[in-house]
């Protein structure tokens, strides 16, 4: 799914975000939060609205989510904060539904072995013929992954339902050296480092195992 139009506003970006997150429209989020369609474009796209508590509420329930979240007043915190669920069930996650999860594009995690020892590092992946690729620099950490057995994990927290999911994989990471290849992944790939920089270094993992687990709500 798309933008309909790009929200300026930080609020507006977390709105959006999370209702793309749901395969939600602008209009079926208004129509579940019992709000106007314009007026719920206007909070996306203006960084100067400011509406009411009633309003935040409704559309934070609709998109199933907290006030606090789509405020950002969680941002700086760790996940995983909330209390756990009255009656969690913990479920083991199939190779084929690992891969669904992991397909797209994110921040995922990759384990590496350093001079100072292990360690465990974010990057921005994307799946490209259900293989992981990222980019990174060559002095930096993820690059070390390069001719290794390597874990890399991704997870997703749902904070307002005290639900979520994590996949792990297992294989070789390798670095692509190939024209025609990295040419293919400029051109495939969504994936662009946080970190900016210089980090033309092309990695990919191609999966051997794939476990996952999913907690959901009772």
């Amino acid at each position: 799914m798309t933008h309909e139009s790009a929200p300026v506003g930080d609020v507006g970006r977390r709105l959006v975000l999370r209702r793309e997150e749901l395969g939600l429209s602008r209009d079926q989020v208004a129509e579940r939060a019992g709000v106007a369609p314009g007026y719920l474009q206007y909070v996306e796209e203006q960084p100067t609205a400011l509406p009411g508590l009633a309003f935040w509420l409704r559309v934070a329930e609709a998109l199933e989510t907290t006030v606090q979240q789509l405020r950002g007043g969680s941002a700086g915190l760790p996940p995983g904060m909330a209390e756990a669920a009255a009656a969690p069930t913990l479920s083991e996650l199939p190779p084929d539904e690992c891969l669904r999860l992991l397909s797209g594009h994110g921040v995922g995690r990759v384990a590496v072995t350093t001079d100072a020892g292990p360690a465990i590092v974010p990057v921005n992946y994307d799946v490209v013929d259900e293989a992981i690729v990222f980019r990174t620099a060559a002095a930096a950490a993820p690059a070390l992954a390069a001719g290794r057995e390597v874990a890399f994990e991704v997870d997703r927290i749902d904070e307002a339902l005290s639900e979520g999911w994590s996949v792990l994989v297992l294989g070789p990471a390798a670095e692509v050296t190939d024209a025609a290849e990295v040419r293919d992944l400029r051109a495939r790939a969504h994936t662009t480092p946080w970190a900016g920089g210089d980090r033309e270094q092309w990695l990919r993992i191609r999966p051997v195992r794939l476990t996952g687990r999913r907690i959901t709500a009772g």
